[in-house]
C-alpha cells in the first residue's frame, strides 16, 4: 500500500531538511548542497507546509530545530541512509541483491563461515550481510531480510524452516573427570558445572534425562558457546555443549566427551524470516542453498 503523497517529500526536500537539521544553519546546507541560502530556506518552507508542521524556530538570522523537528530528523537520517544503501548496493549487484542475515555468533563462526564462500561462488550476484544477534528481536524493525535463530521457530508475522535439532552432550578438558573423581552421571551433578543463559536448565535436563534426582546448581553463567568452550577447555568445569559446534575441539582433543548420552529436545536452529520477503531473490537463493547444504552435512556426518 502506497502511503498518500503529503507523506512521502520529495529527496530535494529531505535532503535541504537533513542538511539545515545537522547544521542548524540554512547557509551552511546551502553550501554543502551547492544551492543558494534562499533555496533551501525554500524548500525547508515547502516541506513544513507539506506536513503541515513547523520544523525550526526563525529567530532572527538563527533557526533551531523545534522538538518535532528533532525527532523527525532522525528518522529522515536512517531513511536517506537506508535508500544511499539501496542504491549502492543495487549499482553493485544489478544482476542479485544483497541479503541481511542475523546469525548467532557461534553457529556463523563455526558453521556457516567456512561453507559462504561456496554460496557466493554458486550466486556470484548476491552480496550477504551478516550480523551476529544472541537476544530476540524483531526481524523488521532492524531491516534483516532473514534471520538463523535457536529456539521453537514460530514467532508471528513470520516463516521458518528448521535446519537442524540440537543435541547437547556434557564434555570436559582431558583428566578433569579423573581429577574429580567423576564416574557416573550422579557425580556431575557435585562438579563444577557451566551453564550458558539461552539454556539455563539444560544441566538439570540432562541430569533427569539419566535418572538422576539431584539438582543442578551453582557453577559459571555464560552467554555464547565460543566462551564457554574456552572455559572448559582450561578445565573450569564441565559443559553441555551443541556437538556441531565443537567438532574441531573434539578431534585435537582438546575437549572431550565426559559421557555420550546427549540431551536432545530443548530446541533447534531454524532460518526465519517475515512473511513478506519469503519471495526475495537473494532469500529464497539462500534458503535453497542452505536447506541442501544442511541435508548433504547430516548424510556426511551420519556415513561416518
Amino acid at each position: 500500500m502506497v502511503a498518500p503523497r503529503r507523506f512521502l517529500p520529495s529527496i530535494s526536500l529531505l535532503s535541504a531538511f537533513e542538511a539545515a537539521a545537522r547544521t542548524e544553519n540554512f547557509t551552511a546546507a546551502a553550501e554543502e548542497l551547492s544551492l543558494t541560502q534562499g533555496a533551501v530556506s525554500r524548500q525547508i518552507q515547502a516541506l513544513e507546509e507539506q506536513l503541515g508542521i513547523a520544523l525550526f524556530r526563525r529567530e532572527k538570522k538563527r533557526v533551531h530545530l523545534t522538538a518535532a523537528g528533532h525527532a523527525y530528523a532522525r528518522e529522515i537520517r536512517e531513511a536517506l541512509k537506508l535508500i544511499a544503501r539501496a542504491s549502492l548496493s543495487v549499482q553493485a549487484n544489478p544482476e542479485g541483491g544483497t541479503l541481511n542475515l542475523a546469525i548467532l555468533p557461534t553457529f556463523g563462526t563455526r558453521w556457516l563461515a567456512p561453507r559462504l564462500n561456496a554460496f557466493l561462488a554458486g550466486h556470484p550476484g548476491v552480496t550477504v550481510n551478516l550480523s551476529t544477534r544472541i537476544l530476540p528481536f524483531d526481524l523488521e524493525a532492524e531491516h534483516f531480510d532473514a534471520a538463523i535463530q535457536y529456539g521453537p521457530g514460530t514467532v508471528a508475522g513470520t516463516e521458518h524452516i528448521k535446519l537442524l535439532e540440537e543435541a547437547l552432550i556434557p564434555v570436559s578438558a582431558p583428566g578433569l573427570k579423573d581429577q574429580l573423581d567423576v564416574r557416573t552421571p550422579a557425580d556431575v551433578a557435585r562438579a563444577p558445572l557451566l551453564h550458558i543463559e539461552t539454556r539455563p536448565k539444560a544441566w538439570q535436563q540432562w541430569l533427569e534425562a539419566q535418572g538422576v534426582s539431584a539438582t543442578a546448581t551453582g557453577g559459571l553463567l555464560f552467554d555464547q558457546f565460543a566462551t564457554i568452550a574456552q572455559a572448559a577447555i582450561h578445565g573450569v568445569g564441565f559443559a553441555l555443549l551443541p556437538r556441531f559446534l565443537i567438532e574441531q575441539e573434539l578431534s585435537e582433543g582438546r575437549l572431550v566427551v565426559a559421557f555420550d548420552r546427549p540431551l536432545y529436545g530443548i530446541g533447534g536452529y531454524y532460518l526465519t524470516w517475515p512473511k513478506a520477503k519469503g519471495d526475495y531473490p537473494p532469500l529464497a537463493r539462500f534458503r535453497d542453498w542452505i536447506v541442501a547444504e544442511i541435508t548433504a552435512w547430516k548424510r556426511s556426518r551420519a556415513e561416518e
